[in-house]
C-alpha cells in the first residue's frame, strides 16, 4: 500500500474503509454475528432488582448524565450485569490508549473500555472494545472509526486470526460489532430505555462472555 506513515492521525469510519479496503455489513448480516447476539437470558432476583432500578434510572436521566455519570451511575452496572469482570485469565481495562502500525499506517485509539489478556496494567491480547459518547445529537468524533481502529490495531497485535467483538453507545442506543479479517458486521440499534432491549443489551454481553471463554481465550 503507498502513501505509508507513521504521523499519528484520526480517522472517519469512511476513511478506514477506504484506507483499508473494509467491508461493511449492516443489520447483524453476518453469520458470526447472528450466533452472537441470537440470544437470551434470565436474571436473578437480585439481579432483578438492580435491572429495575437501572431501568427506571436511565428513563429519567439520561438526557441530562454527563459523561462520567453515564459511565458511572449505568454503562458499570451494565457491564457488571453482563458478567464482564476481571478473571483469572483475562481482565478489563479503563480509557487504555493502543496503538500499532497497520500496513505502513500509524493507528493509535482510546477505548472507554476493554476485555484483554494482560498482566497488571498491560493489555496483551484485545477481544472486546468498547466506545460511548453521552450525547445522541453532536457526538464528540466518531465512535465507529474509533473502535475500527482499536480492531485493527488488535488484529494487528493479536496476529492469531480470531474474530473480534465491540459496541458503541451514541446516546441511549447501543449497537454491537464483530470484525473477521477485513469485513466487520454492524447490529441493529438497541435502545437501552426500552424494557427489552436493556435485557437483550445484558443477554448479548453475557453471550461474549461464553465465547471468550470457550473460543477465544489463548
Amino acid at each position: 500500500m503507498k502513501n505509508k506513515q507513521n504521523k499519528e492521525q484520526s480517522y472517519s469510519e469512511a476513511e478506514l474503509i477506504k484506507l483499508f479496503e473494509l467491508t461493511r455489513v449492516p443489520y447483524g448480516g453476518t453469520e458470526l454475528m447472528q450466533k452472537w447476539t441470537d440470544c437470551t437470558t434470565t436474571l436473578q432476583p437480585d439481579e432483578q432488582i438492580l435491572f429495575d432500578k437501572l431501568l427506571n434510572k436511565v428513563r429519567n436521566n439520561i438526557e441530562g448524565w454527563h459523561e462520567e455519570a453515564l459511565k458511572m451511575k449505568f454503562i458499570a452496572f451494565v457491564l457488571a450485569l453482563g458478567y464482564l469482570e476481571d478473571t483469572p485469565n483475562y481482565k478489563t481495562y479503563f480509557e487504555e490508549t493502543i496503538s500499532a502500525t497497520v500496513e505502513g499506517h500509524f493507528l493509535k485509539t482510546k477505548t472507554d473500555f476493554m476485555v484483554a489478556k494482560g498482566i497488571l496494567d498491560l493489555p496483551q491480547v484485545p477481544y472486546f472494545h468498547f466506545q460511548e459518547y453521552k450525547k445522541q445529537r453532536e457526538p464528540s468524533g466518531d465512535p465507529v472509526g474509533q473502535l475500527l481502529e482499536a480492531f485493527l490495531i488488535a488484529q494487528e497485535k493479536n496476529k492469531n486470526g480470531n474474530p473480534l467483538y465491540g459496541c458503541t453507545i451514541t446516546g441511549k442506543y447501543w449497537e454491537f460489532f464483530t470484525m473477521e479479517a477485513k469485513t466487520y458486521c454492524i447490529s441493529r440499534s438497541y435502545d437501552c430505555t426500552d424494557k427489552e432491549d436493556l435485557l437483550q443489551i445484558i443477554a448479548i454481553l453475557r453471550k461474549f462472555k461464553e465465547i471468550l471463554e470457550t473460543y477465544l481465550l489463548v
